[in-house]
């Protein structure tokens, strides 16, 4: 709202007509403060909502969490020699133990650029080789490599580019102040391979070291295994990276069984999720609530929350997410209970897969899944159609506001150009006066000189 400047000294009536314009526009702009400080209670609305949102997303990520429990994330791997191998389970992994005895990690075949080719000193400009045309042999199949660049660099990109089992890199066989760059070529896999390069003129590779693969027993099974990688797939769903060799006749043990740690953690989370979505809805209650107080939403929201818990699945030894240790205090939270839960691991574990079921089907997970859908479902979710209700009336709030703060500038404007008007007449008025005056003064003066 503009400030009227048009009797700043101009008039001796300058700060009354000023006075005057400021009262009668403050008078203009009461509906218009009205209609802010509306708009100011639907922002805090809005924002309220948008923390419920956030905490309700929180709430059913938890949940999901409870989900991976039953999969990867619900074992934890024991082994006995962690520097013979590591092991890691994925989907499909079962509990159970298996030994391993590694009696060779096998080796990579490897190769090295001929001496005697023109010596690189530097790889972005220089090359082993002035070809512009090679050709790669891997285990007697050829391909011709033909680089970006006559430089080491695009040669080794080239090589890495060609869809073969091997990789090549740089490597300085010289000193810093006197570097001599080779190419490096090795198998990816773990084996005898035959690896050439030609450039016309001859072979530019040397091979240093002829690759074999990894060997290893398990469960004491006499017959040795091989395998042209150092990460091994166990079982389903276990997978084992070879380390070191076994002293001979000792196997590693590999330990998959259900964690507890797991469980705990993933019913932890969703506690802390459930909590403060609790505290966010009793933010908006009583005498001193938030911008949400005595709104339905508030109500709806807590149904949902207690809806959620309610889940019974009336058969087994778990049912309930009491019977997992959860339990309520009196102000509504909830709290976890490790000795409970730590009786429940004890349990057959397919109880406890029955319990929670999946966010798609039955059980648990499948309850709350529609719960949560109901409160964030993308079209008709409670909290959704909330937010989007309120931003569409901050909208329209919006365009009022506009509209009534041109009503008052125009209003501004009127009053400023009429009283501009009276200025200037009263200012040609009194100019008159002082003419008339002055004339009359006139003649007053020369009557006296007359009589005289």
């Amino acid at each position: 709202m503009a400030n009227s400047t048009l009797f700043t000294g101009a008039s001796r009536y300058a700060a009354d007509f000023h006075g005057l314009i400021e009262r009668s526009v403050g008078i203009a702009s009461l509906p218009l403060k009205q209609l802010q400080s509306v708009r100011s209670s639907l922002q805090a609305q809005s924002s309220a909502l948008g923390q419920l949102q956030q905490a309700f997303e929180g709430l059913r990520s938890a949940i999901r969490g409870l989900e991976n429990i039953k999969g990867a994330a619900g074992y934890t791997t024991a082994i006995s020699n962690g520097a013979v191998l590591s092991a890691s389970v994925g989907a499909g992994a079962m509990p159970g133990v298996w030994s391993v005895e590694v009696t060779s990690l096998g080796a990579w075949t490897s190769t090295l650029s001929k001496d005697g080719l023109p010596r690189v000193a530097d790889p972005a400009t220089e090359s082993i080789t002035t070809a512009a045309s090679l050709t790669l042999w891997v285990n007697g199949e050829s391909k011709e490599i033909t680089p970006a660049a006559r430089t080491l660099t695009a040669l080794v990109q080239a090589i890495n580019d060609a869809g073969f089992e091997v990789e090549a890199s740089i490597v300085n066989v010289g000193t810093t102040g006197a570097p001599d760059y080779r190419l490096a070529i090795r198998s990816t896999k773990l084996a005898a391979v035959t690896i050439e390069l030609e450039d016309g003129s001859g072979a530019l590779l040397d091979t240093l070291a002829v690759g074999s693969a990894a060997t290893y027993k398990v469960n004491g099974m006499a017959r040795t295994l091989e395998s042209d990688s150092r990460t091994v797939t166990l079982a389903p769903g276990l997978t084992i990276t070879l380390l070191g060799t076994s002293e001979p006749g000792v196997a590693t043990t590999v330990t998959v069984s259900r964690s507890t740690a797991a469980l705990s953690s993933a019913l932890s989370a969703f506690v802390t999720a459930y909590n403060s979505a609790v505290d966010e809805l009793d933010a908006h209650r009583g005498k001193a609530g938030g911008a949400l107080a005595g709104q339905s939403i508030v109500r709806t929201l807590t149904d949902a929350l207690r809806e959620l818990t309610r889940y019974d699945r009336g058969a087994g030894t778990l049912s309930t997410l009491t019977d997992l240790g959860l339990t309520f205090d009196d102000k509504g939270k909830l709290s976890l209970d490790p000795t409970a839960l730590q009786n429940v691991s004890a349990q057959d574990w397919q109880q406890l897969t029955e319990l929670l079921g999946t966010r798609s089907g039955e059980g648990f997970l499948g309850w709350a899944s529609q719960v949560l859908d109901a409160v964030l479902g993308a079209d008709s979710g409670t909290l959704t159609l909330a937010t989007r209700s309120l931003r569409d009336e901050i909208s329209a709030q919006d365009r009022r506001i506009e509209e009534e703060q041109e009503r008052v500038d125009r209003i501004r404007e009127d009053l400023a150009a009429r009283i501009s008007a009276a200025d200037a007449m009263i200012a040609a008025l009194e100019q008159q006066a002082i003419y008339i005056t002055n004339l009359f003064e006139s003649m007053r003066i020369a009557q006296r000189m007359y009589s005289s």
